[in-house]
């Protein structure tokens, strides 16, 4: 089930009778009010490879490095080489690094433990090396198994770079960790980061990270397969565009195309609410029947979403009018013709058959008030 483009999982507590059994039209469903928590469902496969899109070769590729030893170890022992321990995720944020994880391990029904890098960080002596050292005997235990480090920049700096003893000791565990992997068949430890060069270049050694997979911020294919992934069981009106979507939305990587997806049902939802009376238990029926999301709510929602991927280039317009700038009439006129007229009436040069695309160069001496 999805709401507001969230996926909601659902498990089958029981059944009566118990045993395999069929839902017909006529099956009487009870949900429990209270969430369940993934002990007393026995499930916790969420994540699958289909919900992820835009990384179909980075998704082939961890398969091998990841899914192949997990399941079939004995590929490894018959060719004679170890299978790869540790595996580095690197990209900007928000592309899909740590769904990547959680889908190996849901798909290859792996027992998964995730650490937050600064988390693990603690002020008391030892105390992040002991975290550590528990986190791999608990994966041992309960092989075949994942671990993944997120921000493991954060944990694992270049130790030459750092001033406090903490972060080296971490490191420095850490490796010992990772090498004492060696005739694990069935644990895989993945990291993530941002920062790739600022991980401690040991730790990117043969035995250790030595698999390294670049995930990039989504092409314009790759955004469509999101969309249509977070779009999927929302009601959509007819008029809606992907193509303009996927035109006005250079930069967003995955979780920007969530939240933008996600927003655009909350303002369907704006619009609906003046039709229900939030004092009510229930909803009308004929209310829930017409929902949809309409283009405009997209259109309104892609103007609050910042691309994450052009998040560090930051553009100032200055409030500055032709009127401020003295003299040089000629000069004004020649760019309003040829930038800002292209840009305010392109419809004239549609009209005239004049292509306006081309370039402007201004020069000069120093100060003379060039654009």
């Amino acid at each position: 089930m999805t709401l507001f483009a969230e996926a909601l999982p659902f498990a089958i507590v029981s059944t009566n009778p118990k045993g395999i059994v069929q839902v017909l039209p006529d099956t009487e469903i009870v949900i429990k009010e209270e969430p369940i928590d993934e002990e007393e469902s026995g499930q916790v496969q969420t994540i699958s490879y289909e919900d992820i899109g835009g990384l179909g070769d980075q998704l082939r590729n961890i398969r091998e490095m990841i899914e192949l030893p997990l399941k079939h170890p004995i590929l490894f022992r018959r060719l004679g080489i170890d299978p790869p321990k540790g595996v580095l995720l690197h990209g900007p944020p928000g592309t899909g690094k740590t769904l990547l994880a959680k889908a190996v391990a849901s798909e290859t029904n792996a027992h998964f433990t995730s650490i937050n890098g600064p988390e693990i960080i603690s002020k008391y002596y030892g105390e992040s090396e002991k975290q550590l050292r528990e986190i791999f005997d608990e994966a041992a235990a309960n092989a075949p198994a994942i671990i993944f480090i997120d921000e493991l920049d954060s944990i694992a700096p270049k130790r030459e770079d750092v001033t406090g003893e903490v972060e080296r000791r971490v490191v420095a565990q850490l490796l010992t960790l990772l090498d004492g992997m060696q005739g694990r068949d069935n644990v895989v430890v993945i990291g993530a980061t941002n920062r790739r060069d600022a991980i401690d270049p040991a730790l990117r050694r043969p035995g250790r990270f030595d698999r390294e997979l670049e995930i990039s911020v989504p092409d314009k294919n790759g955004r469509a397969e999101i969309i249509n992934i977070h779009t999927r069981g929302m009601p959509i009106s007819d008029d809606f565009e992907i193509e303009w979507l996927l035109d006005n939305s250079y930069g967003f990587v995955g979780a920007d195309i969530s939240a933008l997806v996600r927003e655009s049902a909350m303002k369907a939802l704006r619009r609906y609410l003046p039709e229900i009376d939030l004092d009510e238990e229930q909803i009308p029926p004929e209310v829930l029947e017409k929902m949809e999301v309409r283009m405009s709510d997209f259109r309104q929602a892609i103007k609050e979403i910042e691309p994450s991927a052009l998040r560090e280039i930051y553009l100032e317009v200055p409030e500055v009018s032709w009127d401020e700038v003295g003299g040089l009439e000629e000069v004004k006129e020649r760019l309003k013709e040829s930038i800002e007229w292209p840009l305010t009436k392109p419809e004239m040069f549609e009209h005239f058959g004049i292509n306006p695309l081309g370039e402007s160069f201004s020069s000069g001496h120093p100060a003379p008030a060039r654009p």
